[in-house]
Parts: structure tokens; sequence; C-alpha cells
């Protein structure tokens, strides 16, 4: 122990109370191991997206769409950004209205020409099966081709040309393609046609309008008639 005096006003070096001098903080928010400090705002960094994540609804929406709500359970609506889905009872309307402007034009057209093919006269022994043997044969063969060509291409046009038949622009309907909502081209509007019109026309009088009614009934969530799987096209609200 020093006997050497201090200096008035100074403690000794062996006081206890004696501070000693600090080593350097190091500055704020800085790392050990020299990592950047977060960035500013508090937010931190976003958390990596999760492995295999849903892709992107149709019609390019996203989150708080007036359109629809999340979908929960952090899955993406997939109705978010699409106009409302059309409802059943308008698209079926629509479909009156329609096979009616082509129908009633190709009765009238027949009538001069005697067309006997949906009677059937039960007093000669014929039965209902002879409805398709005299759609195929002779001049029933022809009209069954007019008809067809008719419903097909009158769907096709209008369909092709803004989305909208008659009987969908008097319901205030269109059909759009699924994936962005636009019109469709014409190979999609064409097979969509042809699905909806020559499975009726050509065999499946009664059964397959019922298989496309029971199809939009049941589908989740776009309401898709066989023909709309086809073409991937959707019946929408016209805004």
């Amino acid at each position: 122990m020093s006997t050497d005096q201090p200096p008035p006003g100074q403690p000794p070096e062996d006081d206890p109370f004696l501070k000693k001098p600090h080593d350097p903080t190091p500055p704020s928010g800085g790392s050990p191991y020299g990592s950047p400090p977060p960035p500013p705002g508090g937010g931190g960094y976003p958390p990596p997206p999760p492995p295999g994540g849903y892709p992107p609804p149709p019609y390019g929406g996203g989150p708080g769409d007036p359109y629809g709500g999340g979908g929960g359970h952090g899955m993406p609506d997939p109705l978010a950004g699409m106009p409302p889905l059309a409802d059943f009872g308008k698209r079926l309307a629509a479909r009156v209205i329609d096979l009616l402007i082509v129908g009633v034009p190709l009765f009238l057209i027949q009538l001069p020409f005697g067309s006997r093919r949906y009677v059937v006269d039960t007093d000669k022994g014929e039965d209902v099966t002879e409805v398709i043997t005299k759609s195929y044969g002779g001049t029933g063969l022809v009209w069954t081709l007019i008809t067809i060509v008719a419903y097909v291409g009158y769907d096709w046009w209008f369909t092709h040309k803004n989305g909208r038949t008659v009987g969908k622009r008097a319901m205030g309907l269109r059909v759009a393609m699924l994936n962005d909502g636009s019109v469709p081209p014409s190979g999609a509007a064409l097979g969509r046609g042809v699905v909806l019109w020559v499975p009726a026309l050509v065999c499946c009088f009664c059964l397959w309008p019922l298989a496309l009614i029971v199809s939009m009934l049941v589908d989740k969530p776009y309401r898709q008639g066989l023909h709309d799987k086809v073409a991937k096209t959707v019946v929408v609200t016209a805004t």
C-alpha cells in the first residue's frame, strides 16, 4: 500500500470508490455477430412466404375485394376480384329466351316443307323411337344439320363477340373467361356452343339439358355447367 499522499482534492488510487473507466459500449441496435439492424419503422423483416403458397385468384383480386371476403384459414377467396356470379334463375331465363329466338323461326321455316319428324303417328304403330329415325333420314337429316348450325352458330357468334347472347343481355349477364374475365375467344366460344347444343339436338333431347342444369347447381365455387368446364368460362353479372 502506497504511503504517498494524493494531491489535495483527489482520492487515493486504492480508494474502493474510485470510478474506473468502462469499456466502450457498442452502438445501439448493433449485433455482436455483425448482423444488420432491422429496417426503420419498427415492423421488422417480413416473414418469408410459406412453401406451396396458393395461386392468386382469377381476375387479379385480393383481400378486401368488394365481391368477396377472405377465404378463411389463410386461403385466398376464389371469387375475389370477380363480378358476382350469375343467379341460376336468370341463367335459365336467358337460355329460354335464346331457345325461342332460334327455335321459333326454325319451326316456322319448316312448316311449308311439311316436316313431321317430331310427330309420332300411333295409328300406324309408331312410337317415340320414330323421332330419331325421322331425324336422320331424308329431309329430316337436313333439318337436323340446319338446326345444329343455327343453335351453335347463334351461341358462338354472340359469345365470342361480347359474351352476351340476346337472352343474357336481357337478364344482365355475360360469359367471361375464368382466368381473367375477358370475352371468350372464337375457339372457346365454339367449343362451348358445341357442348351446349349438339348432344341435346342429336340424341339426348331431355337428358342432356338436365345434366347441364345439375352440373351448374352442384359445381363449386364457380357454378360452371359442363359447357363452361370445357371452355373454361364462367357466367357473371354484367357490370
